[in-house]
């Protein structure tokens, strides 16, 4: 009994070690990633002067590169390009002490992402913010900018009653944690697509569909049930959300936003506030996933509702400009003249 006793103190003992030595090496990384990024910044502060009093061209910075590289072998981080880089990252920040809260916060090759494809300062903050909360890697940094991320998640577009329903600072987090609209674009269904098709792809693919609607979402279920007086009723989706310490019931609609669509999500949220909340939880929230919402509508249909809720579009596929419209086949389209030509035509068979 005693050896069974010891082992389990000794594993304990081992877990906590382990834990502690790779606390340590975070804290590490993130000093040293820290260091370096303000380095870099104040070699390119250094570059930008050299090139305001000097009048400095690019061949000055290739002859850094190439001497830096000759005296510094084992470091990679001076090519031409990677210098440019670093010129560009000190006019983008010329502010020190924001890069040193902010931008020092997340590594070269986020910051790099960020300086390349988004250009207001305003924006640039939102995504590092984003980037530090969430410890986005530099390809899903990439996705959340080119699908538009920063003007879904404007919180003057969201259409919602958190404020009239629920406390503010928790009215706050759920705010945060809607978009006005989402992108289910890789889940390569037309806008065609009925809402079981919708759901069953994104039970599929429910990796991208968490990431999409951003962090602390953990999935439940499906089709999930609750039974009132007798009768079933089945809610599209169900997710909980780890921050806001709550369920999250979605429904898809593949139309635009009707106002019975918020009773009847006022229904099931009533529904899983009686019977499947735990006593320490905060009230369920509702968001209802349509092809296309009318903000007049939408903000009639949610007035007076008890229950907290969003309305959020969707959508399937990027839109194409105006005089395209029409003019390119679906992605439906393709693959039936796929079909087509690989059936054997009756003169080869």
């Amino acid at each position: 009994m005693a050896k069974k006793e010891n082992s389990i103190a000794y594993s304990k003992l081992l877990s906590e070690i382990k834990i502690k030595i790779i606390q340590a090496r975070n804290r590490a990384y993130l000093s040293v990633n820290k260091e370096m990024i303000l380095l870099y910044w104040e070699i390119g502060k250094l570059i930008a002067k050299k090139q305001e009093t000097e009048g400095w061209g690019t061949k000055v910075i290739q002859r850094l590169s190439d001497d830096l590289r000759a005296d510094l072998p084992n470091s990679s981080s001076f090519s031409l390009r990677n210098l440019k880089y670093m010129l560009k990252f000190y006019k983008s920040y010329p502010n020190f002490e924001f890069v040193q809260r902010f931008v020092a916060q997340i590594p070269w090759g986020q910051n790099i992402s960020i300086m390349e494809k988004v250009q207001s300062q305003k924006q640039r903050k939102f995504y590092i913010q984003a980037c530090i909360e969430n410890a986005w890697t530099r390809p899903v940094l990439i996705h959340q900018i080119e699908s538009g991320l920063y003007e879904r998640d404007v919180h003057d577009n969201k259409q919602h009653n958190f404020q009239s329903t629920l406390p503010t600072a928790l009215a706050e987090q759920a705010v945060a944690a809607l978009k006005d609209s989402y992108n289910l674009e890789f889940l390569g269904l037309d806008r065609a697509a009925k809402e079981r098709e919708l759901e069953s792809r994104m039970i599929a693919k429910i990796r991208d569909v968490l990431l999409e609607l951003g962090p602390w979402f953990a999935f439940i279920g499906s089709q999930y049930k609750v039974t009132v007086d007798d009768d079933e009723y089945f809610i599209d989706l169900l997710f909980y959300h780890r921050v806001l310490r709550c369920l999250i019931a979605i429904e898809l609609k593949v139309v635009e936003f009707e106002p019975e669509f918020a009773g009847k999500m006022n229904f099931y949220l009533n529904a899983l506030d009686s019977f499947a909340k735990l006593p320490e939880e905060n009230p369920s929230i509702g968001i209802i996933l349509c092809k296309r919402k009318k903000r007049t509508k939408v903000e009639f249909a949610l007035r007076g509702i008890e229950k907290p809720m969003g309305v959020a579009e969707y959508y399937l596929t990027k839109k194409l400009p105006k005089h395209l419209q029409g003019k390119l086949p679906t992605a439906r389209q393709i693959e039936d003249k796929i079909k087509d030509i690989d059936q054997p035509t009756a003169s080869n068979s």
